[in-house]
Order: structure tokens, then C-alpha cells, then sequence
């Protein structure tokens, strides 16, 4: 559950001191019951000593509203060492926001980007982070077990990091490389070292695999980084970047705020993430994009960033793009033409992984997707990257262009490329084509051709599995339990080797029929001999392996039982219907014509929390009213009222005022 708490604008001095306490102690009792090893800071009873999580000073003054918050370093030296301090700021412009076990303090001027929707991204971000470091543990594990069958040589010789994770962390803790900075705010050090002692000063644990290290490349408030710090065990340091100074701030307070534990593993630093990502190469096992906006800028920097063996996580919400309206955007933008398919969410993640494919490719570098996800307003792809030249030239295999009828919903993929084997040796050759005729065996219409995609699964399924197990035994730690998991439970259900989907509707709109039910439909492809599921990204959406051919031959078939009204010759549907089905469809129920999940009633597509869930403004942006159908006429007139009391005059006198400068 996100908490929010108000703290109220009071312009009595008074009421601040009265807040400020109350505040503290609502935090003192959350630290004693959170047990996250801050419980010594609430043992006491004077209000400055829990003030020290956040690094305020005592409460103001009752003539004092406003005050300096130091986060770790201020312009001269305390003790020996820097101290940054942050611009003064008035405690009653923010609101504390609590999700999962981090909170932040958030300005209510929309100076820094958050959006409440993400919580469903931070949640499947967290429980992907886990299985990652589970499945690392088992994979260094295994690696050590190969080396001690292989010989005693081997054996003998020292336990060795995992692939691809390099020695970055220097003995003081700092990581390599300096990123430049402004004045105001320089990079700095992590507020405490880990005294943990399973891990050496060189930064190795016992055993030979270091932890695992984070980058979170746009950070904003931090809130993402901080989760990964507190909520995620066995992570040994989490780097936030941001170019802008105004969320770099925002996220120093908030690891300060976090207590000890955020402080010893989370790193802000002010730095262009795509310069900062070159100059560390191969160092992070963790990369995580989540930009607002398109990721293609970030994609080539990202991917040499990542150890080998390594997961980056990105996220793409520009679905405008992405699923068709600007087709020589997308072009320019992921290399990839899209078409305007029902199937184009899907495609979108398609497109998507094709992209970080052909950038991690010039590095002799390839992907292996364990979680692709379409949610709410964007998409989310989980991938492993390795190094290797010979398997990078198995892409060809993995990447299709996409032949779309424009007068029915067949569809064809033509595979980029394939391979002859000959004794012990492996050519690889160019795709046959065409992969259809120019006109639509079916209609008659013509074909639009889009692509090229990523045609190769892109889900693990063992990972899934993994993950839902994960997210089951822990649902009190995800506040967005129920969206995650019912959208893990049917991409399980997935078949992970059929790209795109049809939808069923749109079938029956191209005929003009009505719908068969999809118990019906599904069993009619059950028992014609093919598999079929449904599609996370739509309710209503059909996976299956059967041609286009036998698909059509159901449908004339129900038709047959359900005859439509004579439609003129010229039509899609009429062609389609003018042929004689060659395949006779059983419509009797079958076995598996319901999943698992759905013969068990568990949800899997469930409604938005609230209204107006979805994309919020930029940070820095002034909300007004065209801004409505983003946050809600509330939100709005709350935000343009607080602006009016700003001011010096009132609405009334500043309008007129403003009109007269117009007509001078």
C-alpha cells in the first residue's frame, strides 16, 4: 500500500512546531515496527535525535518557516569532512510518500517526476531483481562445481568472480571513475561504509562472487533506487544519476531520510547517465532505464555498461510511436517500421528487443529475454546480455519482418535469416522469400510489411515461474500484489514460441458474424490438432500455432451454424466466406480449452486502482487545465489555486493587469 502523508500549510508559525513533532513521531514508530535496523534512532525521546534520519536540524523558531537540510556535506568541513547542504526549502511544500519500505518527501510544485501509476513497474522491477540474484547464486555455484569435475588443476586454482563481473570497488569504498559535476553539487561518497563482515575490503564475499551492484541511470526522487536498497537483500551498492540538479537534491534528501541502510548502499550523483554508463563499462550487473520517454538514446551506452551475465531492465512508454502512429519515428528512433495490428502492443515489445539486440550486436555482444511485460501506459523488458562472438550470429534467426493483410487480420512473419548444417559446420544464409504472394491468399487485399521484430520468445518461462513463485511467498512486501501477480500468472500461461496474437473479435468484424465464445473457438483449434492461449497484453487477445488457412476454416465453419446477412462481393469477409472450408472444425469442448487459472477463477486482468492511472506530467512542466485528463480536475484546481495565493494580487486584479500589458 502507498501511504501519503499531508503535511498541512499552515501560515502560523505555531502549527509548524506542532507538525514537525507529530511527524517525527509517526516516523519514530514506524522505524521500531519496520525493524530495518534504524531502531536505535528511535529509543529516544527527544524529537532533534529522529530528526538525525533526515539530517533537519531541531524544529524552527515559531519565527522560522523555512530551513537548510544537510544531506552528508556542506561547503566547508565538519569533522574533516565535506558537507553538501541543499538549498533552503519550507518543510510545508512537501508530502511524505511511503511505498513498500521507502519513503520520500515529495515538492508539491512537480519540481522532481513521480507517478504513483509505476508502482506496478518498481514491483515487478523488485521481484525480477531477486530471482536475478537467486539465479546467479545457483548459476557461480554450478560454475565452481563444473571447474572441480573438470580436474584437479582446476580445482586447485582460486575461486573466481562470475563472468563478467569486474573488480570496480576500490578499498574506501568509492567506485571508479570520477563523473564531472556542478559546483553546487560534486560527486560524493555513500553516508556510510557496510560493516558487513561476509564482505572483504576489496569488496568480494567469501566464496568468490562479489554482490551484485546497481545502476539506476534516471533516478528523479530516488524512490526506485532506495527500494532496491532496502527491499532487496544481498545488493552490495545501488548509483543513482540524473543530469538535473533539482531531482539529484531531491534524492540525496531522500536517501537521508531512509536512515542507515539507504545511506550505506545508495550513491546520487549529478551526471549524463548515457557518459557516465561509457565510461563504466561491463562494471554493473543491474542496469535499469526508465526513462520518460523513449530509452533508444540510452540503449548504446546501457548495454556496454552491463557485466556479462548481467540483466538490464528498460522501459519504453513512448507506445504512440512504438505501436504505429508515427511509423518513420519508430523507424528512426528503434530501427523497426510498426504496424497498426491489434497485435501492436505486443509488437511493441518486439520492436523493442530488436533494438537493445542490435545495439548490444556491435559490441559481439547478445540478449536472452527472461521477462517481457506490456502494463498499463508502457512496456518493460527484462534481458540478460553476454558476450560472445559466435553466438551473436544466431540473431539473423531471432529477428522477422511482418507481412499484414490490409483487408483481413491474417498476418506472416519472414525470418531475416537461417542456417544450413552440413557434418559439423553451420552456414548462415539469407531468409527465403517471399514468405507470401503480393495479394492475400485469403481476401485478396494487399499486404502491409513491417519489422523487423523480435520473433524468438521473449519470456523464460522458468524464470516466470520463479518470479510468481517469489511474488507469492512475499505479497505483504509488494504493494501492487495483485496487478503483478495477475499479470505473471498469464504470461505463464503464455505459449512462448508463437509471436503475436489474434483477436477474436476482429475475426468475427471481418466477417460480420457473431463471436463464438473463446471456450468455443479455442476448443475447435484443440481439436483440429494445434495449441492455442491467451495473451497478457489483451483480454482478448489468441496465441496459437495454427496457419491462417485452418484459423479462417473455423470461422466458415460457425458461420455454416450461424449464417450473416449477404454482404457485397467486393468485401473481405464475402471472399472469405465464398470459399469451402477444407478443414471441418469440432466445436465440442475440450479439456484445455481453460487454463489453469481460469478454471481456478483466478484474476488475471484486473481494473486500474483509480481514475486517472496513468502518464503524468513532466517534472518542471506548469500543470494547467489541459492537464485534466492526466491527474483529474482535483489535482488541477489544487495546483492552480495554490499558484493564486502565491501571488501578490488577487486573480481578479492580476488578470486585468495582464490584459492591459496585452493591448500595449
Amino acid at each position: 500500500m502507498i501511504t501519503f502523508i499531508q503535511i498541512p500549510n499552515q501560515a502560523n508559525p505555531r502549527n509548524l512546531n506542532k507538525t514537525l513533532p507529530n511527524l517525527r513521531r509517526r516516523r519514530r514508530r514506524m522505524i521500531i515496527n519496520g525493524g530495518d535496523g534504524r531502531s536505535e534512532m528511535a529509543s529516544g525521546k527527544n524529537p532533534s535525535q529522529i530528526s538525525s534520519v533526515l539530517s533537519l536540524p531541531p524544529p524552527p523558531p515559531p519565527h522560522a518557516t523555512s530551513f537548510v537540510a544537510e544531506m552528508g556535506d556542506t561547503d566547508g568541513k565538519i569533522g574533516g569532512e565535506e558537507k553538501h547542504t541543499v538549498a533552503a526549502f519550507d518543510i510545508n511544500d512537501f508530502v511524505v510518500i511511503k511505498e513498500g519500505e521507502a519513503e520520500i518527501l515529495m515538492h508539491a510544485k512537480n519540481e522532481v517526476f513521480y507517478n504513483k501509476a509505476q508502482v506496478n513497474n518498481r514491483d515487478m522491477s523488485i521481484a525480477v531483481l531477486r530471482t536475478f540474484i537467486s539465479k546467479r547464486e545457483q548459476e557461480h555455484e554450478e560454475m565452481l562445481l563444473k571447474r572441480k569435475r573438470a580436474g584437479p588443476k582446476v580445482a586447485e586454482e582460486p575461486a573466481v568472480e562470475a563472468d563478467g563481473v569486474t573488480d570496480s570497488v576500490t578499498d574506501n569504498g568509492k567506485s571508479n571513475g570520477e563523473c564531472e559535476v556542478s559546483e553546487e553539487i560534486s560527486q560524493d561518497e555513500p553516508c556510510s561504509v557496510s560493516e558487513d563482515p561476509a564482505v572483504k575490503q576489496d569488496g568480494k564475499v567469501r566464496g568468490g562472487l562479489k554482490p551484485p551492484r546497481v545502476l539506476e541511470a534516471l533516478s528523479a526522487s530516488g524512490l526506485r533506487a532506495i527500494r532496491y536498497a532496502r527491499e532487496v537483500d544481498g545488493i552490495a551498492q545501488v548509483v543513482a544519476l540524473d543530469n538535473d540538479k533539482a531531482s539529484v537534491e531531491a534524492c540525496r534528501r531522500n536517501i537521508k531520510f531512509n536512515g542507515s541502510v539507504a545511506c550505506s548502499k545508495v550513491e546520487s550523483h549529478l551526471a549524463d547517465a548515457r557518459v557516465y554508463m561509457l565510461t563504466h563499462p561491463k562494471e554493473y550487473d543491474v542496469v535499469d532505464l526508465d526513462p520518460y520517454g523513449t530509452p533508444s538514446i540510452f540503449l548504446d551506452s546501457a548495454v556496454q555498461s552491463v557485466a556479462d551475465g548481467g540483466i538490464l531492465m528498460c522501459t519504453a512508454t513512448d507506445m504512440a510511436v512504438l505501436c504505429g502512429g508515427n511509423g518513420e519515428v519508430c523507424y528512426s528512433k528503434y530501427g523497426s517500421y510498426p504496424l497498426r495490428g491489434k497485435y501492436c502492443h505486443e509488437m511493441a515489445l518486439r520492436i523493442l528487443l530488436a533494438c537493445i539486440e542490435s545495439h548490444a550486436n556491435r559490441y559481439k555482444r547478445y540478449i536472452v529475454p527472461v521477462l517481457s511485460v506490456q502494463m498499463d501506459f508502457y512496456v518493460r523488458v527484462f534481458v540478460r546480455i553476454y558476450t560472445s562472438a559466435s553466438a551473436m550470429k544466431n540473431t539473423p534467426l531471432k529477428l522477422s519482418y511482418v507481412y499484414q493483410c490490409t483487408g483481413c487480420d491474417s498476418f506472416h512473419l519472414q525470418p531475416l535469416g537461417r542456417t544450413v548444417s552440413k557434418n559439423s559446420s553451420v552456414r548462415y544464409l539469407p531468409g527465403f522469400g517471399p514468405a507470401v504472394a503480393q495479394d492475400c491468399s485469403d481476401c485478396g487485399k494487399k499486404y502491409n510489411m513491417g519489422g523487423p521484430i523480435w520473433s524468438a520468445p521473449i519470456h523464460d518461462l522458468e524464470w516466470v515461474t520463479s518470479i510468481l513463485e517469489d511474488v507469492k511467498s512475499m505479497k505483504d512486501r509488494y504493494p501492487a500484489f495483485n496487478r503483478i501477480s495477475a499479470v505473471l500468472t498469464t504470461i505463464s500461461e503464455e505459449l512462448p514460441d508463437v509471436p503475436l496474437y489474434l483477436s477474436l473479435h476482429n475475426l468475427c468484424a471481418t466477417l460480420k458474424c457473431t463471436s463464438p465464445s473463446a471456450v468455443i473457438f479455442r476448443s475447435a483449434v484443440i481439436n483440429a490438432g494445434y495449441r492455442i492461449s491467451g495473451s497478457h497484453v489483451n483480454p482478448l487477445g489468441l496465441k496459437t500455432d495454427a496457419p491462417m488457412d485452418v484459423i479462417w476454416d473455423i470461422m466458415r465453419c460457425w458461420v455454416k451454424n450461424h449464417p450473416v446477412k449477404a454482404q457485397p462481393p467486393d468485401q473481405a469477409g464475402s471472399v472469405i466466406l465464398a470459399k469451402e472450408p477444407i478443414l471441418q472444425a469440432n466445436f465440442a469442448r475440450a479439456v484445455a480449452s481453460l487454463s489453469k487459472a481460469q478454471a481456478k477463477k483466478v484474476a488475471r486482468f484486473l481494473p486500474n486502482p483509480e481514475r486517472h492511472w496513468g502518464p503524468k506530467v513532466r517534472a518542471g512542466r506548469q500543470i494547467t487545465s489541459k492537464h485534466v485528463s492526466l491527474l483529474g480536475v482535483d489535482a488541477v484546481n489544487s495546483v492552480i489555486h495554490n499558484d493564486h495565493e502565491e501571488n501578490d494580487g488577487p486573480p481578479s486584479k492580476r488578470k486585468k493587469t495582464e490584459e492591459t500589458s496585452h493591448d500595449l
